[in-house]
């Protein structure tokens, strides 16, 4: 039993590789995507599959052992060949694959040529808990946006009574105002923001807050 090759690619186009081991040149049969990926005089090691048949003996390649996994799983379900097997493993990647059986979806496995609507049934029906699907890594909890020292004003003014409009538009004259001394932190801080706004927007008998003198 073949099963692992390590060696010199002597040979890599469409889907066979020939990889010399120890003076002697193996033809492997692998996935478009993995020939594409190997130059000759690269060193390769490919974990590989004897496939024995009265007239021949065939190796199939594979770049990881889970993928020579899914290989042999496929080849135990009825009517699939290693050429069929490799078929599925050229369109799909073994997380697709697991997740098509877990959710009971034939339909990628009749898009493979050479996989017929019976085939591709049986391969979801056969291959049901026998595969294991990646979870997707946790997304990150979304950051809390951070609030500016302008919003903070924004906000103060907003809670003595001034409309969003006008507080905004004050907050946004006391900055240009500043300019790059928007920078410093001392005024540049929320009491200081706050009483430039203050002194903008003027008397309340000028400027009347939301709801005086009601």
């Amino acid at each position: 039993m073949i099963s692992s090759l390590r060696g010199t690619v002597l040979r890599a186009s469409g889907a066979e590789l020939v990889i010399e081991v120890a003076g002697v040149g193996y033809l492997v049969s692998v996935t478009p995507e993995h020939a594409l990926a190997l130059r000759v005089g690269d060193e390769a090691l490919v974990h590989t599959a004897l496939i024995v048949r009265e007239d021949a003996l065939s190796l199939f390649g594979f770049e990881d052992v889970e993928r020579l996994d899914v290989f042999q799983l496929l080849l135990g379900v009825n009517g699939v060949g290693p050429k069929s097997a490799l078929g599925v493993l050229s369109a799909l990647t073994p997380d697709q694959i697991a997740r098509a059986v877990q959710s009971d979806d034939d339909a990628v496995f009749r898009k493979v040529s050479g996989i017929g609507p019976k085939t591709a049934k049986l391969i979801v029906v056969q291959l049901a808990g026998k595969l294991h699907v990646v979870a997707p890594a946790a997304a990150a909890p979304a950051a809390k946006q951070k609030t500016t020292v302008g919003d903070d004003v924004r906000v103060a003014l907003v809670g003595l009574g001034w409309p969003e409009k006008v507080a905004a538009d004050a907050v946004a004259e006391v900055l240009a105002e500043l300019g790059d001394a928007a920078a410093d932190a001392t005024a540049a801080s929320v009491p200081a923001l706050l009483r430039r706004a203050l002194a903008v927007l003027g008397p309340a008998a000028q400027h009347q807050p939301a709801g005086a003198g009601r």
